[in-house]
């Protein structure tokens, strides 16, 4: 049985859609994606941002999460993540005001510096300056959003002038940010510096489970700094994962649709990112930071994730894919809300405890009924059934 009770899960949907699909029909099934997460339990979705490149098609995280919101419940829906160098700093506050308001507390911002370069480059941005645009943007909305005074700052790329903030958030304390951290440590140095979340999005790339405690040790040093504490409830692990009915299956399933989304999009779209290998599934599954098998084998990998954390983390999410078909990826998560999910919440002990106890206990509990029964019949002025009358009880069992 799992240790890791409250766990949380959810997905990372950033999302991946190989190109020639219809992108009207590739945006909708994210949204009935996030529904059925939302009917399987699933705790969190974050939705990306990005503008080139064919594959993640989806531009602004805020309009999905509104729509999104009309179609669940439960589960919480942030932005996976907003590219603050892209943004003025007092609108993206102001967007996930307005959104806390509208979703009643199920938004949450997810920050980073922009993942594709072709992304930055459009829009006159250096590579090299995203990171440090990125935490100029952060320490701006923080003070914004802590709605304590108003807010003057100048920067070469954006100005605050007496700013505040239109509306204050819904969530009492405000709502969940979190930084994401990917190849570089400047993820979680962002996420000590001003004392918020944690996006491993590196713990699925192949040897980045191994960097997890080295990282947020790092981030905790640099909260400390800055007088903040890291929260590791408020760390989010991101991992590939697939789930079938047996190892064999899964991977029957993923290794083809891997391997078009490898070739086709990280090497001959991105020039192959730092960190992506030949072969990542392989090295991946390796390395425990790719998951894909039984429900045993997947909560056997997520345990040994955890590992890696020494001290565990909040939420592990899957990295939305299409590696398996539309049928089997549905399949997966259903799987994995129930074998897996429930190990590590804390929601089976009580039914198996009590099963345990029954199984233990029959002869005595349930081996006084056939006298019930026999008893039953003879009031009634019936037949006892053969199968009644021959049944004798043990003391620890019935034997016919």
């Amino acid at each position: 049985m799992a240790t890791h009770e409250g766990l949380r899960f959810g997905i990372f949907l950033a999302p991946f859609h190989r190109v020639g699909d219809n992108p009207t029909l590739a945006i909708g099934r994210d949204l009935e994606l996030v529904q059925w997460l939302d009917q399987l339990g699933y705790d969190e979705a974050w939705i990306g941002e990005h503008h080139s490149a064919g594959w993640e098609i989806i531009a602004s995280p805020e309009i999905f999460i509104g729509a999104a919101a009309e179609r669940t419940r439960h589960i919480m829906l942030g932005s996976g993540v907003t590219s603050l160098p892209y943004h003025h700093p007092l609108l993206v506050a102001q967007r996930f005001v307005q959104l806390d308001h509208m979703t009643r507390g199920r938004a949450m911002l997810g920050c980073g510096p922009g993942a594709l370069v072709s992304d930055a480059y459009m829009m006159g941005i250096e590579a090299e300056r995203q990171r440090e645009m990125m935490d100029e943007s952060l320490g701006a909305i923080m003070a914004l959003l802590a709605c304590r005074e108003p807010v003057t700052m100048k920067t070469d790329w954006f100005e605050l002038r007496d700013a505040r903030l239109h509306l204050k958030p819904y969530t009492r304390g405000g709502f969940p940010i979190a930084v994401a951290s990917a190849t570089t440590p400047a993820g979680v140095l962002a996420a000590g510096k001003h004392g918020v979340g944690l996006l491993s999005l590196g713990a699925g790339l192949p040897g980045g489970s191994a960097k997890l405690a080295d990282y947020w040790k790092l981030g905790e040093a640099e909260a400390a700094k800055y007088g903040n504490t890291l929260n590791r409830d408020d760390w989010r692990l991101v991992v590939n994962m697939h789930c079938a009915e047996t190892d064999e299956l899964a991977m029957e399933e993923v290794r083809r649709g891997e391997r078009v989304e490898t070739l086709s999009y990280f090497s001959e779209t991105l020039g192959r990112p730092p960190m992506r290998s030949e072969n990542p599934l392989a090295e991946g599954l390796a390395a425990g930071s790719t998951l894909v098998g039984s429900p045993e084998t997947i909560a056997a990998g997520i345990e040994r994730l955890l590992g890696f954390t020494s001290g565990g983390a909040g939420a592990v999410l899957f990295r939305s894919h299409e590696w398996a078909n539309r049928e089997q990826t549905l399949r997966s998560y259903e799987l994995f809300a129930r074998w897996v999910m429930p190990r590590f919440q804390g929601s089976i002990e009580t039914t198996i405890g009590s099963r345990e106890w029954c199984s233990e206990n029959r002869g005595g509990i349930f081996g006084p009924a056939t006298g019930a029964f026999r008893k039953a019949f003879i009031d009634a002025g019936q037949e006892v059934p053969e199968h009644i009358r021959n049944r004798v009880h043990t003391g620890t069992s019935e034997v016919s």
